[in-house]
């Protein structure tokens, strides 16, 4: 399976960013992963991308493949970003895989990620889930 160009992990737990990147490192699934802590640090970068609001030689700056976001957060949560993702550029969109990945259970959740057409992931992202969610969107 080729590399993604990049993915995005927003939660507002520094360990699960942690542990997330290092199962993704492990599994070689790209070389550039970005970390932020709520959705509106998120939603800002992308929307930077999306309007080509960046110097293109930075190297912290990518258009994802996949982002992974968690919906209880500070400052803007999950919903909240997915709700303002959805405005953005279909343009842009196009070829990004947005999978909410939370520890709730909650058939309300699962189905407001799914009226955003978001993968639905439950905590803690592994192996299997990973090549699950790869598979499906990114097979060669």
């Amino acid at each position: 399976m080729k590399k993604l160009s990049g993915v995005l992990l927003i939660d507002d737990d520094e360990t699960t960013n942690f542990l997330n990147r290092r199962l993704l490192e492990r599994l070689e699934v790209t070389d550039k992963i970005r970390t932020f802590v709520n959705g509106k640090q998120a939603f800002d970068y992308l929307y930077n991308i999306s309007n080509n609001n960046y110097d293109p030689s930075n190297k912290d700056y990518f258009k994802p493949q996949l982002i992974l976001l968690d919906i209880n957060m500070p400052v803007m949560d999950g919903f909240e970003m997915l709700d303002l993702y959805d405005r953005l550029n279909d343009e842009f969109k196009d070829g990004i895989v947005m999978a909410v990945l939370t520890s709730s259970t909650h058939p309300q959740d699962t189905e407001t990620a799914r009226s955003y057409a978001a993968e639905y992931l439950i905590k803690p992202l592994n192996i299997d889930k990973v090549k699950e969610l790869l598979d499906k969107h990114f097979k060669e």
